[in-house]
């Protein structure tokens, strides 16, 4: 396993060894243990033709923590500005004999065209609207640090399904690992195809979806995705399908909330419950440093 494209790499078997190496991380950077050396002499590049905070920042910083020497490249300072094809980007880059590429793309399948072209390395860091395994890596390791388990679980996921590579690698994983994995969103944002989903469960109506599940990951609304309104308004999205006071009274009583940020606030999430005592959004956000760093000693191993 020299890459980490997609969730469908990762059996039981590989995860939860990835898991013990997320766990040991964390456990030595709350020990005080903040500068390692399992990456020393090894480079990392970060070409993100897409924008990000969370993953760009947190894949650097898992880096620079293990001792690995990080480069940023954004679309807007490539020579894909220029009129370079993603083929010649990353051959120049590799050029370069880095030894892993993070990348983000907005086109689907473009990591794992160019892992197929280089001897680096390379971890997707999101991919269209296809799959983001890292995210799902950490959604579940959050899942297991609150709940001591997923398998069993009801997990539902909200909101914008068509266009999240979140929900995709999420309900990949989680189902792969005996959780009963849920959507509810508008029937214009749902899959056409939904049967080639592992879903126990559609629904349209949120105070319905949510009364029994013991976890409910909200996504944000991808409107750079979107080339037509698939909805009325934010409002009316946001009553029908967003987490507000009352709604949250439906819970049961130990239910997280989730979400893989950001967080529009008042359309996904009302802002108090953002950071309430029902949400994880950000311990979701510290996990990300160290299921990062996890992956990078994993394909290290391998």
């Amino acid at each position: 396993m020299k890459d980490l494209i997609s969730v469908n790499q990762i059996g039981e078997k590989e995860f939860y060894r990835i898991y013990e190496i997320f766990k040991s991380y964390k456990e030595k950077y709350n020990n005080g243990e903040t500068k390692l050396s399992d990456l020393r002499g090894y480079s990392i590049l970060l070409p993100f033709f897409e924008n990000s905070t969370r993953t760009r920042t947190s894949f650097e910083l898992a880096g620079k923590i293990l001792g690995a020497d990080t480069i940023n490249i954004s679309s807007s300072s490539s020579s894909v500005k220029k009129g370079e094809t993603l083929y010649d980007t990353i051959k120049t880059l590799e050029a370069m004999r880095s030894d892993f590429i993070v990348m983000r793309h907005s086109m689907s399948g473009a990591p794992f065209i160019v892992a197929k072209e280089v001897k680096s390395r390379v971890i997707n860091a999101g991919d269209g609207a296809n799959e983001h395994p890292s995210q799902a890596l950490l959604d579940a390791f959050t899942i297991l640090e609150k709940k001591g388990k997923i398998e069993g679980l009801n997990i539902l996921i909200v909101g914008d399904i068509l266009h999240s590579r979140v929900s995709r690698s999420d309900i990949k994983l989680f189902s792969k690992l005996g959780a009963k994995v849920s959507i509810c969103g508008p029937k214009t944002m749902l899959p056409r195809h939904l049967e080639a989903f592992d879903l126990d469960f559609v629904y349209t109506d949120l105070n319905h979806a949510i009364k029994d599940k013991d976890v409910v990951i909200f996504l944000r609304i991808q409107l750079e995705r979107q080339s037509k309104p698939f909805f009325s308004t934010l409002n009316e999205y946001s009553i029908k399908y967003g987490l507000n006071q009352t709604r949250i009274n439906l819970l049961k009583d130990d239910a997280i909330i989730m979400h893989p940020g950001p967080v529009n606030r008042g359309v996904e999430l009302q802002s108090e419950l953002v950071y309430g005592n029902r949400s994880v959004i950000l311990q979701q956000v510290e996990n990300g440093l160290f299921t990062r760093m996890a992956i990078y000693k994993f394909l290290l191993e391998n």
